[in-house]
């Protein structure tokens, strides 16, 4: 879909300031480029789930939110979102609503990876004309960082900690992406917004548009979480992208398109390195960890190049 860079960076904002979002939290920013790929003219339903996000942006009777707003729980904002869509189109049919509407389901991996993943597949296997946003911080952030099924192996979390007898957590990444294409919806993506914000919004867009369901995986990194300054922010979403740890990748309509490829392949270690999760893994005689954490990655590169 072709449009206007600069136009669209010059729209309104539809998720305002003054949240309570951390300083460097990658939900805010990812919630300001989504709520921007809407045209003017057209209106939105958001469904957020409990978390981070929904605490720090809807604290009543205050709201970010210049659009229709619907806190749900963990476990069913897909399936709120769906109901809303389902209902939108039983009334336009009867001729009592009018205007083009696009819903818009938005959840921290917590509430996408894990508990709401039930309600998520449902949606997705249903084909509701809704796409669903996963910023994605890699653990439960909002109750004290605990592990998600998002969390990568070897991450220091306080349920996965670093320690005398253990190098944190044993599992790998759930590679949720991959499952949401399974589900043969029209449109699946992979993407994070620092350093890449064409590439995010270009995403963004061809979701929210595409007829049917889609889904829409955002690297989110946590300052608290990762353990990072803020100023780091920009550093390790492109470091993520050029290491390979997190492809930028679209699926549409069943055929897969890689979106870029680092000139120059940057060792996992450089990613890690920036975060204090990892920090246990640079010590001595843990060299192991970073070789196996490089296999792996190289191994989920190699299998998605395949793919193309």
């Amino acid at each position: 879909m072709a449009y206007n860079f600069k136009d669209e960076m010059s729209k309104k904002e539809r998720f305002t300031s003054g949240h309570r979002l951390c300083a460097g939290c990658g939900a805010g920013m990812a919630c300001r480029a989504i709520m921007r790929a809407l045209e003017p003219e057209e209106k939105a339903v958001i469904s957020n789930a409990t978390g981070c996000l929904e605490v720090s942006s809807f604290i009543y009777p205050y709201t970010s939110w210049e659009d229709s707003y619907i806190h749900s729980a963990f476990e069913n904002a897909s399936a709120v979102c769906g109901g809303v869509e389902a209902a939108y189109n039983a009334l336009k049919r009867k001729g009592k609503v009018s205007g083009d509407y696009k819903f818009i389901t938005i959840g921290g991996d917590g509430g996408t990876y894990d508990i709401g993943f039930q309600s998520l597949s449902g949606a997705m296997e249903r084909g509701h004309n809704m796409t669903y946003f996963c910023y994605d911080n890699e653990a439960y952030m909002n109750t004290g960082i605990q592990r998600s099924s998002s969390t990568p192996r070897f991450a220091d979390a306080t349920t996965t900690p670093s320690g005398s007898v253990s190098d944190g957590k044993k599992e790998n990444k759930k590679d949720l992406t991959e499952i949401m294409v399974s589900h043969h919806i029209p449109y699946v993506a992979q993407t994070t917004f620092m350093g890449n914000f064409s590439d995010f919004h270009n995403k963004a867009k061809k979701a929210i548009h595409k007829e049917g369901a889609a889904f829409v995986n955002v690297l989110a990194p946590c300052p608290r979480g990762w353990r990072y300054e803020t100023d780091l922010l920009p550093d390790i979403c492109r470091t993520a992208v050029d290491s390979c740890i997190w492809p930028l990748y679209e699926v549409i309509d069943g055929t897969y398109y890689l979106n870029y490829e680092p000139k120059k392949k940057l060792p996992v270690e450089e990613f890690m390195r920036l975060q204090g999760r990892f920090s246990h893994c640079f010590k001595p005689g843990n060299e192991w960890i970073l070789e196996e954490a490089q296999r792996y990655v190289d191994e989920r590169w190699e299998r998605l190049l395949n793919k193309l």
